[in-house]
């Protein structure tokens, strides 16, 4: 089985976005390999959306968090207090992140050192995430610095790099 990074913008995103990392996802999961992502909104939110859809076991899922799932979600509901996301969106990203817990505790990686969030522990996941991957599908969105990071460290790691570009105004 090869495990395929799903990556890009958890900050801007549309249906068509959604559609495309759906049918990747979906691609992915019915040829029996598995995905790999980093719990994020956005993209990682779709794709790990689709994975439990087509996976209940959710066998074929990694997802690796940049800290412990209560310091993420503390994050989350700060950033929503700050206008940056919403209460509904942190609400249903950390429900899923729980429900994904429920169902395979293993699926759901976190790094127990982070005590805070911010660029160095996104970065951080970024390079747990392509450690474990074979491939990497990026839906990258108005040439977003996290995206372009993720690229170039698969392609460091001789990884198949396959990106879809968006421009969204």
């Amino acid at each position: 089985m090869k495990w395929v990074a799903i990556a890009g913008s958890w900050r801007r995103t549309n249906k068509e976005i959604e559609k495309d990392v759906r049918k990747t996802v979906n691609r992915i999961i019915v040829r029996g390999d598995g995905v790999i992502s980093g719990g994020a909104l956005g993209v990682d939110y779709f794709a790990l959306d689709e994975v439990m859809k087509l996976n209940p076991s959710c066998k074929r899922i990694k997802i690796f968090l940049p800290a412990k799932l209560d310091i993420v979600s503390k994050h989350f509901f700060q950033r929503a207090d700050e206008g940056v996301i919403t209460k509904r969106q942190a609400e249903d990203l950390i429900n899923q992140l729980k429900t994904l817990q429920k169902a395979n505790p293993k699926a759901l990686i976190e790094d127990k050192d982070a005590k805070v969030l911010n660029k160095t522990t996104y970065y951080k996941r970024i390079l747990k995430i392509i450690d474990n991957a074979d491939q990497l599908v990026a839906f990258h969105v108005n040439k977003s610095k996290g995206t372009q990071y993720t690229i170039d460290k698969a392609k460091e790691k001789n990884i198949p790099v396959r990106v879809n570009f968006y421009n969204l105004n």
